[in-house]
């Protein structure tokens, strides 16, 4: 289990600036339904792109669809509990991690900064591509799909949590697992899209 690192009191409302460059300050907010967009019209345009041209079947696009979206999963968690909550033991460390995600936890309802900026996902969806091509070829047309899908479903439930009741239904569970990650245990319940790796990796709270 990673240290828990020390980080300022939630609060419910407000924003803070973590850039005094306007541009770069400007990219660190976009509304929520810009990158949901955007990655689900690319994932159904390279879905569509694959198959039209018969570099994928049907079948082949289901199965490496299911796998990129695990895929995705697992790299949230990973990412959640060992890059954003990184152990801040030097001055870099802790900047950087604030920045990344720090600022999240201070002010977890600014609504416009709980997704990348659409010009930072547009290239990384570009590199991935091209490392997924190189790796699998033309199973990218599937699994590309999947993990673009897998990051709006997490952006998605990100948001909802954040600036909505939770619902009275089964869904309910994540805005509790959530809740308990920012308001309880930071070291803890790193799963957003889903608590299934933290089942996994033993970090249920």
């Amino acid at each position: 289990m990673a240290e828990q690192i020390t980080q300022a009191k939630p609060k419910n409302n407000g924003q803070k600036q973590i850039f005094d460059n306007p541009f770069l300050e400007r990219l660190t907010r976009t509304h929520i339904s810009i990158p949901l967009t955007l990655f689900f019209g690319i994932a159904g345009g390279v879905v569509y792109y694959g198959i039209n041209n018969e570099y994928i079947t049907s079948l082949q696009v289901i199965v490496t669809f299911v796998i990129g979206l695990l895929t995705f999963s697992w790299i949230e968690y990973m990412a959640h509990r060992h890059l954003f909550h990184m152990i801040t033991n030097t001055t870099f460390k802790k900047n950087i991690q604030y920045k990344f995600h720090g600022v999240h936890h201070e002010y977890p309802k600014d609504k416009m900064r709980l997704a990348m900026p659409p010009l930072v996902s547009i290239v990384l969806t570009i590199l991935l591509f091209g490392l997924f091509k190189l790796v699998m070829g033309n199973y990218v047309f599937g699994f590309l799909p999947g993990f673009l899908v897998g990051y709006a479903a997490y952006l998605g439930v990100h948001y909802a949590v954040h600036a909505f009741r939770p619902p009275a239904n089964f869904l309910k569970v994540l805005w509790v697992h959530h809740g308990i990650h920012h308001y309880k245990h930071n070291d803890r319940a790193f799963g957003v899209s889903s608590p299934l790796w933290d089942y996994i990796y033993r970090t249920m709270p």
